[in-house]
Order: C-alpha cells, then structure tokens, then sequence
C-alpha cells in the first residue's frame, strides 16, 4: 500500500487533468507512480515534462531506457525496473540487453561505457572525474550526450526515490534485481 494515495484520474481537475490525459494517451492507462506524484501538482509536472523533453532528446529511448534500468536497480527500485524493462522492450531493446544493463553492461562497448558512467554518477553522487567523463567521449559521446546522460540519471533518481520512499504499488510486470 503506498504511503500517499494515489490520485485517481476520474477526481483529477485543472493541470492534473490535463496531465493525466497526456499520459493516458502515451501509456494507456495513468501508472502509478504519476498518481503518486500528483500529490503535488509542481511535481507532476516537473516529472512528466522531463520525460517529454527527453523523449526528443539525442540519446534516443533505447538508451534512455537501458540507462533507466541500470540506475533502477542500483537504487533497489522495482517500480522503475518493471516499467522500463517494459518500456525498453518496447523501444526495441532485447530482455538479454535490459538485464544486462541493469549492472552497467552491454555487448556494445560505447552503451556499456555510458551505463557504467550513469552507475558511477549514481555511485559518487555526481562527484565524477574528468578521467571519468574523457572515458565516455573517448567511445564516440557528445557532450551534448553526456549531459544528456546527466539528467536522464537525476529524473531517473527522482522517480526512484519517489516510488521508494513512497512504496509506490508496482503494475507493471516485475523483474528482478541483479547483482
């Protein structure tokens, strides 16, 4: 049970409303988590225009999606390891490149050095080196790419920390951590 309600959509009014039809209309259906954010509509808002942004960002949603699990199952979220291993298979990524991104790795050498950077900002809470950053441009990253790369890692610590601290029901199918 979640430590918030969630928000149902049928009761939601102004930006709430307007919101939660833009995510029926992408997902379906109004997850969870976003009726959990909608306690505070700032937070919403925040929440799903990153993901807007980032959907028409230049790392793509492949990449996004593979950066997502590995930040989820660093942080011990199951909530956004179900719904981006979801979401990644549908963006076309293969359940063997999913859970292998889940621990920072790739068979392609440029994805598994982006994952390792987004595990390692994760890790150092964005204390990298420039040694750290010189790695992923020396595998062919933009910087426009690797700084890409550091906000698709903050709003994935965003909604991780929301549906952690928050226990935010899981309805997506689950996967499991890997270590």
């Amino acid at each position: 049970m979640s430590f918030v309600p969630l928000v149902e959509p049928e009761s939601a009014s102004g930006p709430v409303k307007e919101q939660f039809d833009q995510i029926n209309a992408a997902f379906g259906t109004v997850p969870a988590m976003f009726r959990a954010v909608a306690n505070s509509p700032a937070a919403l808002s925040s929440m799903w225009g990153s993901f807007g942004a980032f959907g028409g960002g230049t790392l793509g949603a492949a990449i996004g999606e593979q950066i997502a699990v590995a930040v989820a199952n660093r942080n011990a979220c199951s909530y956004c390891l179900s719904a981006h291993t979801a979401l990644g298979q549908q963006a076309g990524v293969s359940r063997d490149a999913l859970a292998a991104a889940q621990t920072g790795d790739s068979d392609d050498p440029r994805i598994a050095a982006l994952l390792v950077f987004a595990l390692k900002l994760v890790e150092e809470r964005g204390q990298v080196t420039e040694a750290d950053v010189r790695a992923v441009r020396d595998q062919g990253w933009s910087d426009e790419e690797i700084v890409e790369t550091i906000g698709q890692v903050a709003l994935n610590l965003f909604t991780n920390y929301i549906n952690v601290a928050l226990a935010v029901p899981v309805d997506f199918p689950t996967v499991p951590f890997r270590s």
